[in-house]
């Protein structure tokens, strides 16, 4: 009897220690939530607007040992503009290699200013849309020692999209290629390249979105190495053919007697023009003389200046 008292007592303590355990942990839950919450969440941007498209394209191995990718969004049609926004690259990326505005879907493209700050495993970029239509472009790295390669990108989330497309490019030379999710659409490029597309539909902000390229290539050079034009074969237009000049200092007979001319024409010209003018000048009068004493006087003079005869 005395046994069982102490063996209902030794669980009655079990019991509340274990109540007390759970309570002290649901506690210290409640307290570190904040934090746990804060710390997930302090690189993500906040206040983006709502996009009516997102456009991811995935190039690797494009035109270095790196993949290519490019966003292009359009910001929807109830966003006031500048619109403030916040995109997150990854770290890897070392920022964005291109970021550009337009005011229309083919419109030119201007380039946009923009802030960089990096935290965590993100390079977040600030900048304010003047316009609906924007770019952007940065590479991440692509290890090609062995022919076997792959890549893989995830969108973060940063927006809510109304309808969210993928495009992968083939890179140049590459076999067994597979892409998650799977982009039924193929085409080929004006550039010779293939390219896999499709549209995943509607995206909410918060939620990732990752794409990831595997394939086959024994070549190191990228896709725009591989597609160079050869230049061998190529036939050059001819010439325009210059004659050789002589092979003394001499100029040419031809060039003397040219110069002769031309100095006697400058010397007959000089000659012609002294000739006129001597022509066209005004005779001067001759200067009268007092008929009384000799002296010479002005032509004006009415009165002799030396003896005050009039002169005639």
């Amino acid at each position: 009897m005395h046994s069982e008292m102490n063996r209902s007592t030794v669980d009655a303590r079990s019991a509340r220690a274990g109540f007390a355990a759970q309570v002290w942990l649901l506690v210290l839950a409640v307290l570190f939530m904040p934090t746990l919450a804060l710390a997930q969440g302090k690189d993500a941007p906040a206040g983006n607007p709502r996009l009516a498209s997102l456009n991811i394209e995935i190039w690797p191995e494009y035109d270095r040992p790196a993949a290519l990718v490019i966003l292009n969004f359009v910001l929807a049609e109830g966003v006031k503009l500048p619109a403030a926004v916040a995109l997150r690259l990854p770290v890897a990326s070392g920022g964005v290699s291109a970021l550009a505005f337009s005011a229309a879907a083919d419109g030119k493209l201007l380039n946009l200013k923009h802030e960089s700050a990096t935290t965590g495993e993100y390079i977040t970029v600030k900048f304010d849309a003047p316009e609906r239509f924007v770019h952007v472009e940065f590479y991440e790295p692509v290890v090609t020692t062995a022919p076997a390669r792959s890549f893989r990108y995830a969108w973060p989330g940063d927006f809510a999209a109304d309808r969210v497309t993928v495009v992968v490019q083939e890179p140049a030379s590459a076999s067994a290629i597979s892409v998650e999710p799977n982009l039924d659409g193929t085409s080929t490029g004006k550039d010779g390249l293939r390219y896999r597309a499709a549209e995943l539909g509607a995206l909410e902000a918060g939620k990732s979105l990752p794409v990831e390229v595997r394939y086959t290539k024994a070549d190191a050079r990228p896709s725009t190495e591989i597609l160079k034009p050869a230049t061998s074969g190529v036939t050059m237009p001819a010439a325009t053919t210059v004659p050789a000049p002589p092979a003394s200092g001499a100029p040419p007979g031809w060039i003397i007697a040219l110069m002769g001319v031309v100095i006697l024409a400058m010397l007959g010209g000089v000659s012609f023009m002294w000739w006129r003018q001597r022509q066209t000048q005004p005779a001067v009068p001759p200067r009268p003389s007092c008929a009384k004493c000799g002296a010479t006087q002005a032509p004006e003079n009415r009165f002799c200046g030396s003896c005050g005869a009039k002169m005639r």
